[in-house]
């Protein structure tokens, strides 16, 4: 790899999507022998509680700059070759896709170490916050 700005190829905070396919096809590198993915979907259930109906993800104004720092420090991460987070924004239903994260490595014990880090420190580390909807009515805000 020859620097960590050709590494993270995209970190975005978007209102619609993120697509899967689209990830895949931006983490490929000729020198990658493996990409490790992560989708995280909305479940119906959380913290024991059944009956999630939606989410409501909220990012602060610079959850976009912090993940991009987070990216930027797996993608020094040895064999690292494309990174690319995407996580939405707004309404979710239960089934959506809520964050895709991709890493291209030299090896497959790379990729999947530098994606295992790369969306911990992206849920602990980047302001993004949901309120869940359950059954009913009632909400919970869940990373405040």
């Amino acid at each position: 790899m020859s620097g960590e700005q050709q590494a993270v190829v995209r970190v975005e905070i978007v209102d619609s999507g993120p697509s899967v396919d689209e990830v895949l096809a931006q983490v490929q590198h000729p020198a990658a022998g493996a990409v490790a993915l992560f989708v995280g979907t909305v479940r119906d259930h959380d913290g024991g509680r059944e009956g999630v109906v939606r989410l409501d993800y909220s990012a602060h104004p610079e959850a976009e700059a912090q993940l991009r720092e987070v990216a930027q420090e797996v993608a020094r991460m040895p064999g690292v070759e494309r990174i690319v987070a995407v996580h939405r924004r707004g309404e979710l239903a239960v089934g959506d896709t809520a964050v895709v994260c991709a890493v291209s490595a030299a090896h497959r014990a790379e990729a999947f170490e530098a994606c295992r880090t790369l969306i911990e420190e992206l849920k602990s580390r980047v302001p993004i916050w949901k309120k869940q909807q359950f059954e009913g009515g009632s909400t919970e805000w869940v990373g405040l």
